[in-house]
């Protein structure tokens, strides 16, 4: 279980519709992350904010703040897969993405899909899955920014009281939206099957959205 916490004095106004244009002050997040493995007795953290299957990142740049979360799908080990692999790579990839301001605050699904990419064509073998989720804090116009994948998610709370909520995105119970790399051959075996289907009715999904 990971969880990532943020507030700022007016972080949910900038939800709500953003602030003033005008208004000269800097706004910036104030983070903390806390997160440990299903199995307490390997509850080690690992190199980075990974914890158990998950992991997470918190960056800065002048432009914005960026937190992220990733939740690694544990069924990878039944085959001989490190679930924390695909997780933490993809979060330490979005991190230096944004460090580099390699990214729109605006946009966040880009730093996903740029980071998700880059595993792609990652040299050495990466195979495993996981949901995520993006949150940006624009420090230029003030205004709250997200993503999300699968059921991963983000709260904003004012006053006790949770004012917005992300939505979950799952096929069906308990098997939610992911990024994922899989094996050569299943992808080839995916494909193939992908096309048998073409001539039944397609479930079209906005996967990953930005408000």
């Amino acid at each position: 279980m990971l969880s990532v916490l943020s507030y700022g004095r007016l972080v949910a106004r900038a939800v709500l519709g953003g602030l003033s244009q005008t208004d000269g002050r800097d706004y910036s997040l104030i983070t903390a992350s806390y997160g440990f493995g299903k199995d307490f007795r390997k509850g080690i953290l690992k190199k980075g904010m990974c914890y158990g299957d998950d992991a997470c990142f918190i960056a800065r740049h002048r432009t914005a703040d960026v937190l992220g979360v990733a939740d690694g799908v544990g069924g990878w080990r039944d085959y001989g897969v490190d679930p924390s692999q695909f997780s933490a790579t993809l979060m330490r990839t979005c991190e230096r993405l944004v460090k580099e301001g390699r990214f729109t605050p605006s946009h966040p699904v880009g730093i996903l899909t740029s980071g998700y990419y880059e595993l792609l064509q990652n040299k050495v073998p990466l195979l495993g899955s996981s949901t995520a989720c993006i949150v940006v804090l624009d420090r230029r116009s003030h205004r709250l920014h997200t993503c999300n994948l699968g059921d991963s998610g983000f709260l904003v709370v004012r006053g006790g009281e949770v004012v917005h909520r992300s939505d979950e995105q799952q096929h069906y119970f308990n098997t939610p939206f992911q990024l994922s790399i899989a094996p050569l051959e299943l992808r080839e075996w995916c494909s193939v099957t992908a096309l048998k289907q073409l001539t039944t009715p397609l479930l079209m999904s906005n996967s990953a959205t930005s408000s």
